[in-house]
């Protein structure tokens, strides 16, 4: 007796159950095979289930003169099946690969167009996953590449999914000659200068030909390296949990993390707590690049090192790490007027300014440190600026940033720190919020 092999429809829905109460159901629609067939397969099960509604959307590359017609097929196909469609154009930006180019400019039309709650539904298969496995593989990939496609993630203001990375390519096109279904031959998917045609072309066709199981253990490899991923998340969070203490300057809101507990992990742990950390705000280096983590990490304690990253540095000081987005140099260190001191001062790319209590009155500008600054301050007299921020421990990367109030020529108060931003007789005192990675630095 043969085992009970599942419908594809019962499978979709299977894998779908828990977006059942999504708002809407995107279906990214090339109109190649397997996203027709998944759209097919949609569009029937919501004669007969109560689905969100549907809608596909085709991403137009302009990277060939055959694309040119895909649309309108794409709106065809969707008109017979009652299903809305939305065709949008990007701009693919040249680059050493042209697959990657096409792939980012493909998903960031799919996370802009993905609202709240919304699910983008892909096509990707089990045979795609096996073949993102080995190319992450010939690439060098860890633990967390050779997981290789999620089957879920956020996406936009929404998740991806991907219902059918248990299915597999035949299955998709045996479905498609039953329901004598059209869809679109690309004609780069046979162009062998593309990695992932060579693949599927050359590569796995001798290693299917050798051991048939090939796909479906390789994707199986997949799911066991994506277990053994989610289980070093769940690590990464502990640890990061234990160094994400306060610092001495809780103003100063940017992604930073205690040194002292990340140094008291083994290597492998702090590496992979950081690759956590900073998954977010950047793109990771690859193994060569982890020696400036250590450089770092060790420097002596009274150096200021970093660490040049992608999409910015990492900087230690008064017993953090810090994270500083590329973009924290872009702002403008010009003397600002403060004319009506009883109103916020915002700062160009340098956050804003206000008192509490009465501002001091006279003529008040804001400027920023150029050297030889002198602050007096009551029963200590006239101190130099440079020694009071290192009594401080004020971050060196911050400093240039410090607004400085001046009456006149004479330095008032340095926003933020004890002892320097208040007045000395009537009790105001100068607050700065700093810009974050949230207004737009990452």
């Amino acid at each position: 007796m043969k085992p009970f092999k599942p419908s594809l429809s019962l499978k979709l829905l299977q894998a779908l159950a828990p977006w059942r109460k999504a708002p809407t159901w995107h279906i990214a629609f090339s109109g190649g095979l397997d996203s027709t067939v998944l759209l097919h397969l949609l569009a029937t099960l919501a004669k007969t289930e109560k689905l969100p509604p549907l809608s596909a959307l085709h991403i137009h590359h302009g990277l060939q003169a055959a694309a040119d017609a895909w649309p309108d097929h794409c709106q065809t196909v969707c008109d017979a099946l009652g299903v809305s469609l939305r065709i949008i154009h990007v701009q693919v930006q040249p680059g050493a690969s042209l697959e990657r180019a096409a792939r980012e400019a493909r998903y960031q039309a799919f996370a802009e167009a993905t609202g709240a709650g919304a699910v983008l539904v892909t096509a990707q298969h089990r045979d795609d996953q096996a073949e993102t496995l080995l190319f992450r593989l010939l690439r060098g990939a860890g633990v967390r590449g050779l997981a290789a496609m999620p089957a879920q993630r956020p996406m936009g203001a929404g998740f991806l999914v991907r219902p059918l990375l248990d299915v597999s390519r035949a299955d998709l096109e045996a479905y498609a000659r039953e329901q004598q279904l059209s869809w679109i031959e690309d004609p780069s998917n046979a162009d062998p200068r593309f990695s992932r045609n060579y693949l599927r072309h050359h590569v796995f066709a001798q290693l299917t030909e050798r051991w048939p199981q090939a796909v479906s253990t390789m994707a199986r490899s997949a799911e066991h390296l994506s277990e053994a991923h989610g289980l070093l998340e769940e690590l990464a969070q502990m640890d990061l949990l234990a160094a994400s203490q306060a610092s001495a300057f809780p103003w100063l809101a940017l992604p930073s993390l205690a040194l002292e507990p990340l140094c008291a992990l083994s290597e492998a742990r702090q590496r992979n707590a950081l690759r956590h950390w900073l998954a977010p705000l950047t793109r990771l280096p690859d193994s060569e690049h982890w020696a400036g983590w250590q450089a770092l990490r060790d420097a002596k304690e009274d150096a200021q090192p970093l660490w040049c990253l992608a999409d910015g540095q990492l900087h230690r000081c008064a017993g953090h790490i810090w994270w500083l987005p590329a973009s924290w140099s872009e702002f403008s260190d010009a003397p600002v007027s403060w004319p009506h001191p009883q109103n916020p001062l915002q700062l160009s790319g340098n956050g804003q300014l206000h008192f509490s209590g009465s501002a001091p009155e006279g003529t008040l500008s804001i400027r920023y440190r150029q050297g030889g600054e002198i602050i007096e301050l009551p029963g200590r007299g006239r101190r130099d600026l440079k020694r009071l921020l290192n009594e401080s421990a004020v971050p060196g990367f911050i400093r240039g940033r410090l607004p400085l109030l001046y009456q006149g020529q004479q330095l008032l108060a340095v926003a933020n720190l004890p002892g320097l931003s208040a007045g000395r007789h009537n009790g105001w005192q100068l607050h700065w919020m700093p810009p974050t990675c949230d207004q737009g630095l990452s």
